[in-house]
């Protein structure tokens, strides 16, 4: 799909179950739009407990490739633990690029230095099974990012708008 076309689109996407089940936001960009310069500044912000990367995938260091389409991962919670850092940057790193690399197989994103993509993830602090933790990355990258590129189906919109008075949330403790 053409870069400009998905600029600023946006969504979410969960995937897994806890305490292994991650939570992300997605944000698409086209190179030189303000949507990647946001994006560029971010990556380029990072501040105590919450380092911007930009995903790279190899068997070691030295090998390390960058993932095409460019995609910046920020963790929107604390690190909790050295075990919680190394599923954030280890296996939630490799889950989110499968789901990048299923949208490009999918046609929805070019593989190309045009498009840029945020992931913003969440993974609770006592996840613990790493296989677990990058297949839900996968699921929840690959989840919305289909939903930013094709868009909610109109009839999901609409139960919304009517159970307007009655969506809640987990977090949500009212009446």
């Amino acid at each position: 799909m053409d870069p400009q076309a998905l600029d600023g689109r946006t969504s979410q996407g969960w995937g897994g179950t806890p305490p292994d089940g991650v939570h992300v936001n997605v944000v698409l960009a086209a190179r030189g739009t303000p949507t990647a310069a946001s994006m560029t500044s971010a990556f380029a912000s990072p501040t105590a407990g919450f380092t911007p990367i930009l995903i790279s995938l190899g068997p070691d260091q030295p090998s390390y490739e960058t993932l095409q389409p460019p995609t910046i991962m920020l963790n929107k919670m604390a690190i909790a633990s050295p075990a919680h850092e190394a599923l954030v940057f280890g296996a939630c790193q490799v889950g989110i690029a499968r789901g990048v690399l299923d949208a490009v197989a999918q046609g929805l994103l070019c593989a190309d230095q045009e498009t840029l993509v945020l992931v913003s993830l969440w993974l609770g602090d006592d996840a613990a099974d790493s296989g677990a933790v990058c297949a839900a990355a996968r699921v929840a990258t690959a989840a919305a990012i289909r939903e930013a590129v094709e868009g909610r189906p109109e009839s999901e919109v609409r139960r919304l708008v009517e159970h307007r008075d009655t969506v809640t949330h987990p977090f949500y403790k009212g009446g």
